[in-house]
């Protein structure tokens, strides 16, 4: 996860992966530590992206351990996406299935019972690299989602200076998650609230759609338009064509 989600920044910017920096402690428990480095090879060699070096120090045993990753990744030939960019008119896409990864930290809590997609999905995401670096030239605006769907698109809303519109209805959520949870308002509101689930939120003019849908197809990525950003700020929510009023919390920690 710790390579994942700063990998998932670099596909927000459609950037291809050229190295990450890596700095950890060790303790001395050194079948925890092989564990780690084992773990850590095989998801840089899943991503094909090189360990270029970093640090690592000694700690107390018992002591917390601490990580840090850097990601360093090559832009676009046109430009790296900011989340600023999106355009009165401009549909609001997402790839991917919301609220996986709540559900898997709720069950991890033993809030839910276990259910192994929800719960590879909050251990282990999968960074939209492939398709952010496709589809970049596309778009007007792109991030991931870290911290959960609303709160993301209020951020993107208010650096873009629009409103965005979004049908809560279009949300695409998971069998797994729907084999858990029933399909009601307070379930989607859940999730589009839960956060880390590292999908590519963006914006794009609606004369694009086919090319998004036509690169999303090759690349086996689901993408769902969510809505349109308009003239205005922040967000507006509907279900079902029915306004409804936000949330108390748009993320998971977050007002």
């Amino acid at each position: 996860k710790l390579v994942a989600v700063n990998l998932s920044d670099l596909a927000a910017k459609g950037a291809a992966p050229l190295g990450v920096l890596v700095g950890y402690s060790l303790t001395g428990d050194e079948l925890w530590d092989a564990a780690f480095v084992r773990g850590l090879g095989e998801v840089l060699r899943q991503y094909a992206v090189p360990l270029l070096g970093g640090d690592t120090v000694g700690i107390p045993a018992g002591a917390p351990r601490t990580f840090g990753l850097t990601a360093i990744g090559k832009a676009p030939a046109t430009g790296a996406p900011a989340r600023s960019g999106a355009k009165p008119g401009d549909q609001i896409w997402v790839t991917g299935t919301i609220g996986n990864a709540g559900l898997g930290l709720a069950m991890r809590l033993g809030q839910e019972d276990a259910n192994e997609t929800c719960l590879a999905a909050y251990c282990r995401p999968q960074p939209q690299l492939a398709f952010g670096q496709a589809v970049a030239p596309h778009v007007h605006a792109m991030m991931d989602i870290s911290d959960g769907l609303l709160i993301d698109a209020q951020r993107m809303a208010t650096a873009s200076g629009c409103e965005f519109g979004i049908m809560l209805e279009s949300i695409s959520l998971s069998a797994a998650l729907l084999a858990v949870r029933p399909d009601v308002l307070d379930t989607r509101l859940a999730a589009a609230t839960a956060g880390d689930d590292y999908q590519l939120l963006f914006t794009a003019d609606s004369a694009a759609a086919g090319a998004i849908r036509e690169i999303a197809a090759g690349l086996n990525v689901a993408v769902t338009s969510l809505g349109h950003a308009g003239v205005g700020e922040g967000i507006i929510l509907t279900h079902r064509a029915q306004r409804i009023a936000l949330p108390e919390r748009l993320g998971s920690f977050f007002p």
